[in-house]
């Protein structure tokens, strides 16, 4: 049973960028795709694409998530997830810091959807930080 699912794909792409491979899959979920799409736009994933997987007696939707490989080494060199079910930490728009002098995000959830602490900050909304990346 997976208590955590975002950090489970995060932790999933990082596992799958350090065995060099092309593509990982993640169970679905529309907050798991809002998280992914901020990775794509941000390059630290190549691609998402939503697929449905079909057996005998059910189906289920998927996230084929393509890496993203630079100058021989992957795109993400860290990550470090905030909210956790035990503990979820909200800031002000005025408290959202920087990550990694400017090279890393951090990814929020807001009133108005998933956002990066750089389009949070432009729109002067505060939210629920779920992680940094780097």
């Amino acid at each position: 049973m997976i208590t955590h699912p975002i950090a489970d794909m995060l932790i999933r792409i990082k596992n799958g960028q350090m065995a060099r491979l092309d593509r990982v899959t993640v169970p679905y979920s529309k907050m798991k795709a809002a998280v992914a799409t901020i990775l794509s736009q941000n390059n630290f994933v190549k691609d998402v694409e939503r697929r449905t997987h079909k057996t005998k007696k059910s189906e289920f939707d998927y996230l084929d998530v393509g890496l993203h490989y630079g100058e021989g080494e992957g795109a993400i060199s860290g990550l470090k997830i905030i909210s956790k079910p035990s503990r979820h930490m909200y800031q002000k728009s005025s408290e959202i810091r920087v990550v990694r002098s400017g090279r890393g995000i951090s990814v929020l959830t807001t009133p108005e959807g998933v956002m990066t602490s750089q389009e949070a900050r432009k729109k002067n909304i505060g939210g629920e930080i779920l992680f940094e990346i780097w």
